[in-house]
Protein backbone atom coordinates (compact mmCIF):
# COMPACT_ATOMS: atom_id res chain seq x y z
CA UNK A 1 0.00 0.00 0.00
CA UNK A 2 1.34 3.40 -0.97
CA UNK A 3 1.46 6.33 1.44
CA UNK A 4 -1.22 8.04 -0.64
CA UNK A 5 -3.56 5.09 -0.16
CA UNK A 6 -2.86 5.09 3.55
CA UNK A 7 -3.69 8.79 3.81
CA UNK A 8 -6.88 8.17 1.84
CA UNK A 9 -7.90 5.47 4.31
CA UNK A 10 -7.19 7.83 7.20
CA UNK A 11 -9.85 10.22 5.91
CA UNK A 12 -12.29 7.50 4.90
CA UNK A 13 -15.46 7.82 7.05
CA UNK A 14 -15.94 4.05 6.92
CA UNK A 15 -12.55 3.57 8.61
CA UNK A 16 -13.10 5.98 11.48
CA UNK A 17 -11.16 3.77 13.89
CA UNK A 18 -7.92 4.24 11.91
CA UNK A 19 -7.27 7.94 12.70
CA UNK A 20 -8.27 7.26 16.31
CA UNK A 21 -5.72 4.47 16.49
CA UNK A 22 -3.07 6.72 14.96
CA UNK A 23 -3.83 9.55 17.40
CA UNK A 24 -3.70 7.27 20.47
CA UNK A 25 -0.57 5.50 19.24
CA UNK A 26 1.26 8.80 18.72
CA UNK A 27 0.07 10.33 22.02
CA UNK A 28 0.97 7.29 24.08
CA UNK A 29 4.34 6.97 22.31
CA UNK A 30 5.20 10.59 23.07
CA UNK A 31 4.25 10.27 26.74
CA UNK A 32 6.10 6.95 27.11
CA UNK A 33 9.14 8.47 25.40
CA UNK A 34 9.33 11.34 27.89
CA UNK A 35 8.71 9.25 31.01
CA UNK A 36 10.99 6.51 29.68
CA UNK A 37 13.96 8.90 29.81
CA UNK A 38 13.82 8.86 33.61
CA UNK A 39 13.36 5.10 33.62
CA UNK A 40 16.47 4.61 31.45
CA UNK A 41 18.57 7.11 33.40
CA UNK A 42 17.72 5.46 36.68
CA UNK A 43 18.12 1.93 35.35
CA UNK A 44 14.64 0.93 36.49
CA UNK A 45 13.33 -0.76 33.35
CA UNK A 46 12.06 -3.60 35.51
CA UNK A 47 9.46 -1.28 37.09
CA UNK A 48 7.87 -0.76 33.67
CA UNK A 49 7.53 -4.50 33.21
CA UNK A 50 6.11 -4.86 36.73
CA UNK A 51 3.51 -2.14 36.17
CA UNK A 52 2.54 -3.61 32.79
CA UNK A 53 1.76 -6.90 34.53
CA UNK A 54 0.31 -5.26 37.63
CA UNK A 55 -2.54 -3.69 35.69
CA UNK A 56 -3.85 -7.14 34.81
CA UNK A 57 -5.69 -7.86 38.10
CA UNK A 58 -7.39 -4.46 37.87
CA UNK A 59 -8.47 -5.24 34.32
CA UNK A 60 -9.72 -8.63 35.47
CA UNK A 61 -11.79 -7.14 38.31
CA UNK A 62 -13.20 -4.47 36.00
CA UNK A 63 -14.11 -7.13 33.45
CA UNK A 64 -15.92 -9.25 36.04
CA UNK A 65 -17.79 -6.18 37.33
CA UNK A 66 -18.39 -4.93 33.75
CA UNK A 67 -16.66 -1.66 34.52
CA UNK A 68 -14.02 0.41 32.75
CA UNK A 69 -11.03 -1.79 31.97
CA UNK A 70 -8.71 1.21 31.62
CA UNK A 71 -9.80 2.61 34.98
CA UNK A 72 -9.43 -0.80 36.63
CA UNK A 73 -5.95 -1.20 35.21
CA UNK A 74 -4.95 2.28 36.36
CA UNK A 75 -6.11 1.65 39.92
CA UNK A 76 -4.29 -1.69 40.13
CA UNK A 77 -1.14 -0.26 38.58
CA UNK A 78 -1.02 2.74 40.91
CA UNK A 79 -1.67 0.52 43.95
CA UNK A 80 1.19 -1.80 42.95
CA UNK A 81 3.50 1.14 42.28
CA UNK A 82 2.79 2.52 45.76
CA UNK A 83 3.48 -0.85 47.35
CA UNK A 84 6.78 -1.15 45.46
CA UNK A 85 7.82 2.36 46.53
CA UNK A 86 6.97 1.65 50.16
CA UNK A 87 8.63 -1.75 50.38
CA UNK A 88 11.71 -0.53 48.48
CA UNK A 89 12.57 1.86 51.31
CA UNK A 90 13.88 -1.13 53.26
CA UNK A 91 17.36 -1.50 51.73
CA UNK A 92 17.73 -4.98 53.16
CA UNK A 93 15.97 -6.24 50.04
CA UNK A 94 16.95 -4.58 46.77
CA UNK A 95 14.43 -2.74 44.65
CA UNK A 96 14.56 -5.21 41.75
CA UNK A 97 13.68 -8.06 44.13
CA UNK A 98 10.68 -6.13 45.48
CA UNK A 99 9.54 -5.42 41.95
CA UNK A 100 9.88 -9.09 40.99
CA UNK A 101 7.76 -10.17 43.97
CA UNK A 102 4.90 -7.81 43.14
CA UNK A 103 5.17 -8.44 39.38
CA UNK A 104 4.43 -12.14 39.59
CA UNK A 105 2.06 -11.71 42.54
CA UNK A 106 -0.13 -9.17 40.76
CA UNK A 107 -0.19 -11.14 37.51
CA UNK A 108 -1.05 -14.36 39.35
CA UNK A 109 -3.89 -12.56 41.14
CA UNK A 110 -5.25 -11.39 37.79
CA UNK A 111 -5.15 -14.92 36.38
CA UNK A 112 -7.06 -16.31 39.36
CA UNK A 113 -9.69 -13.56 39.19
CA UNK A 114 -10.24 -13.69 35.45
CA UNK A 115 -10.41 -17.49 35.39
CA UNK A 116 -13.69 -17.22 37.28
CA UNK A 117 -15.35 -15.28 34.47
CA UNK A 118 -16.51 -17.38 31.48
CA UNK A 119 -15.61 -16.23 27.98
CA UNK A 120 -12.93 -13.79 29.04
CA UNK A 121 -10.17 -14.67 26.56
CA UNK A 122 -11.43 -12.83 23.50
CA UNK A 123 -12.50 -9.72 25.37
CA UNK A 124 -9.14 -9.27 27.09
CA UNK A 125 -6.96 -10.20 24.14
CA UNK A 126 -6.69 -6.57 23.05
CA UNK A 127 -5.15 -5.64 26.39
CA UNK A 128 -2.55 -8.38 26.11
CA UNK A 129 -1.55 -7.79 22.48
CA UNK A 130 -3.11 -4.43 21.55
CA UNK A 131 -5.93 -3.65 19.14
CA UNK A 132 -6.77 -0.87 16.72
CA UNK A 133 -10.41 -1.80 16.18
CA UNK A 134 -11.99 -1.14 19.57
CA UNK A 135 -11.04 2.49 20.17
CA UNK A 136 -13.93 4.70 21.27
CA UNK A 137 -14.10 8.49 21.15
CA UNK A 138 -13.85 8.68 24.94
CA UNK A 139 -10.51 6.86 24.78
CA UNK A 140 -9.09 9.80 22.85
CA UNK A 141 -10.11 12.21 25.59
CA UNK A 142 -8.85 9.91 28.36
CA UNK A 143 -5.46 9.40 26.72
CA UNK A 144 -5.14 13.07 25.78
CA UNK A 145 -6.11 14.30 29.25
CA UNK A 146 -3.87 11.79 31.03
CA UNK A 147 -1.01 12.63 28.69
CA UNK A 148 -1.28 16.35 29.47
CA UNK A 149 -1.32 15.63 33.22
CA UNK A 150 1.76 13.40 32.92
CA UNK A 151 3.71 15.91 30.83
CA UNK A 152 2.70 18.72 33.20
CA UNK A 153 4.03 16.84 36.23
CA UNK A 154 7.21 15.97 34.35
CA UNK A 155 7.76 19.63 33.53
CA UNK A 156 7.10 20.72 37.11
CA UNK A 157 9.33 18.09 38.75
CA UNK A 158 12.01 17.66 36.08
CA UNK A 159 14.94 18.91 38.17
CA UNK A 160 13.95 16.82 41.16
CA UNK A 161 13.54 13.67 39.06
CA UNK A 162 16.95 14.17 37.46
CA UNK A 163 18.59 14.68 40.86
CA UNK A 164 17.06 11.47 42.25
CA UNK A 165 17.93 9.49 39.12
CA UNK A 166 21.58 10.55 39.25
CA UNK A 167 22.29 10.41 43.01
CA UNK A 168 19.68 9.43 45.62
CA UNK A 169 21.88 10.08 48.63
CA UNK A 170 22.91 13.51 47.42
CA UNK A 171 19.26 14.30 46.77
CA UNK A 172 18.44 13.43 50.39
CA UNK A 173 21.24 15.67 51.62
CA UNK A 174 19.78 18.49 49.51
CA UNK A 175 16.48 18.13 51.38
CA UNK A 176 14.51 16.45 48.60
CA UNK A 177 11.81 13.97 49.59
CA UNK A 178 13.13 10.97 47.69
CA UNK A 179 10.30 8.73 48.89
CA UNK A 180 7.54 10.94 47.52
CA UNK A 181 9.44 11.58 44.31
CA UNK A 182 9.71 7.80 43.89
CA UNK A 183 5.96 7.47 44.33
CA UNK A 184 5.20 10.22 41.82
CA UNK A 185 7.58 8.71 39.27
CA UNK A 186 6.09 5.23 39.75
CA UNK A 187 2.60 6.65 39.30
CA UNK A 188 3.67 8.47 36.12
CA UNK A 189 5.14 5.25 34.75
CA UNK A 190 1.88 3.48 35.58
CA UNK A 191 -0.25 6.07 33.81
CA UNK A 192 2.03 6.02 30.77
CA UNK A 193 1.68 2.24 30.62
CA UNK A 194 -2.11 2.28 31.05
CA UNK A 195 -2.77 4.79 28.28
CA UNK A 196 -0.72 2.63 25.91
CA UNK A 197 -2.56 -0.63 26.56
CA UNK A 198 -5.05 -0.52 23.72
CA UNK A 199 -2.45 0.19 21.06
CA UNK A 200 0.50 -1.88 22.29
CA UNK A 201 -0.93 -4.26 24.90
CA UNK A 202 0.51 -5.23 28.27
CA UNK A 203 3.05 -7.66 26.80
CA UNK A 204 4.79 -5.14 24.53
CA UNK A 205 4.23 -1.87 26.37
CA UNK A 206 7.63 -2.03 28.08
CA UNK A 207 9.28 -1.63 24.67
CA UNK A 208 7.41 1.62 24.06
CA UNK A 209 8.60 2.90 27.43
CA UNK A 210 12.24 1.85 27.16
CA UNK A 211 13.34 1.46 23.53
CA UNK A 212 12.89 5.07 22.25
CA UNK A 213 14.56 6.49 25.38
CA UNK A 214 17.43 4.01 25.10
CA UNK A 215 17.95 4.92 21.45
CA UNK A 216 17.93 8.62 22.32
CA UNK A 217 20.48 7.94 25.08
CA UNK A 218 22.85 6.57 22.45
CA UNK A 219 22.36 9.56 20.17
CA UNK A 220 23.12 12.35 22.64
CA UNK A 221 24.87 13.11 25.92
CA UNK A 222 22.50 15.97 26.80
CA UNK A 223 19.39 15.17 28.81
CA UNK A 224 17.34 17.95 27.24
CA UNK A 225 18.05 16.68 23.74
CA UNK A 226 17.39 13.11 24.89
CA UNK A 227 13.94 14.08 26.18
CA UNK A 228 13.15 15.62 22.80
CA UNK A 229 14.52 12.74 20.73
CA UNK A 230 12.79 9.96 22.68
CA UNK A 231 9.19 11.09 21.99
CA UNK A 232 10.12 11.86 18.38
CA UNK A 233 11.47 8.33 17.96
CA UNK A 234 8.44 6.83 19.70
CA UNK A 235 5.93 8.91 17.75
CA UNK A 236 7.66 8.16 14.44
CA UNK A 237 7.70 4.44 15.25
CA UNK A 238 3.97 4.64 15.95
CA UNK A 239 3.22 6.30 12.60
CA UNK A 240 5.46 4.02 10.54
CA UNK A 241 4.39 0.94 12.47
CA UNK A 242 0.70 1.65 11.98
CA UNK A 243 1.27 2.28 8.27
CA UNK A 244 3.13 -1.01 7.81
CA UNK A 245 0.62 -2.86 9.95
CA UNK A 246 -2.26 -1.55 7.87
CA UNK A 247 -0.43 -2.26 4.61
CA UNK A 248 0.69 -5.82 5.36
CA UNK A 249 -1.98 -6.93 7.85
CA UNK A 250 0.43 -7.44 10.77
CA UNK A 251 -0.25 -6.86 14.51
CA UNK A 252 0.00 -3.14 15.11
CA UNK A 253 1.64 -3.40 18.53
CA UNK A 254 4.32 -5.80 17.36
CA UNK A 255 5.01 -3.75 14.24
CA UNK A 256 5.45 -0.52 16.20
CA UNK A 257 7.83 -2.24 18.61
CA UNK A 258 9.87 -3.70 15.74
CA UNK A 259 10.25 -0.26 14.16
CA UNK A 260 11.39 1.21 17.48
CA UNK A 261 13.81 -1.69 17.93
CA UNK A 262 15.22 -1.11 14.45
CA UNK A 263 15.88 2.54 15.36
CA UNK A 264 17.64 1.43 18.54
CA UNK A 265 19.85 -1.01 16.61
CA UNK A 266 20.70 1.70 14.07
CA UNK A 267 21.64 4.07 16.91
CA UNK A 268 23.71 1.35 18.58
CA UNK A 269 25.68 0.89 15.37
CA UNK A 270 25.76 4.40 13.87
CA UNK A 271 25.33 6.95 16.69
CA UNK A 272 27.72 9.90 16.11
CA UNK A 273 29.72 9.37 19.33
CA UNK A 274 28.65 6.07 20.85
CA UNK A 275 27.85 3.90 17.81
CA UNK A 276 29.84 0.67 17.52
CA UNK A 277 30.71 1.15 13.84
CA UNK A 278 31.38 4.84 14.38
CA UNK A 279 33.93 4.09 17.10
CA UNK A 280 35.65 1.49 14.94
CA UNK A 281 35.77 3.87 12.00
CA UNK A 282 37.33 6.55 14.17
CA UNK A 283 39.85 4.07 15.53
CA UNK A 284 40.84 2.93 12.03
CA UNK A 285 40.95 6.52 10.76
CA UNK A 286 43.15 7.50 13.66
CA UNK A 287 45.60 4.69 12.88
CA UNK A 288 45.68 5.62 9.20
CA UNK A 289 46.32 9.25 10.08
CA UNK A 290 49.10 8.31 12.51
CA UNK A 291 50.74 6.08 9.90
CA UNK A 292 50.56 8.66 7.11
CA UNK A 293 53.81 10.27 8.29
CA UNK A 294 56.70 7.98 7.33
CA UNK A 295 58.80 6.95 10.35
CA UNK A 296 62.10 7.60 8.52
CA UNK A 297 61.23 11.27 8.11
CA UNK A 298 60.95 11.56 11.88
CA UNK A 299 63.89 9.44 13.05
CA UNK A 300 66.52 9.36 10.29
CA UNK A 301 69.12 12.01 11.00
CA UNK A 302 70.21 12.09 7.38
CA UNK A 303 66.80 13.28 6.36
CA UNK A 304 67.02 16.38 8.51
CA UNK A 305 68.05 19.58 6.80
CA UNK A 306 71.23 21.11 8.19
CA UNK A 307 71.00 24.78 9.07
CA UNK A 308 72.76 27.11 6.66
CA UNK A 309 75.93 28.90 7.76
CA UNK A 310 74.08 32.18 7.68
CA UNK A 311 71.67 30.93 10.35
CA UNK A 312 74.47 29.73 12.69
Amino acid sequence: MSITDFLTDLFNPNLAFLPKALAIAVMSSIVCGVVGCYVVLRGMAFIGDAVAHAVFPGIAVAFVLQGSLVLGGAVAGVATALLIAIFSQNRRVKEDSIIGVFLVGAFALGIVIISQAPGYAGSLQQFLFGSITGIADRDLYVVGGAGLVILGLVLALHKEFVAVCLDREMSRSMGLSVFWLDIVLYVLVTLAVVISLQTIGTILVLALLITPAAAARLLTDRLGVMMLLAPVIGGSAAVVGLYLSWSYDTPVGGTIVLIATAVFLAAWLLAPRHGLLTKRWRRVSGKDLAGSAHPSSLSNPSSRQEPSPASR
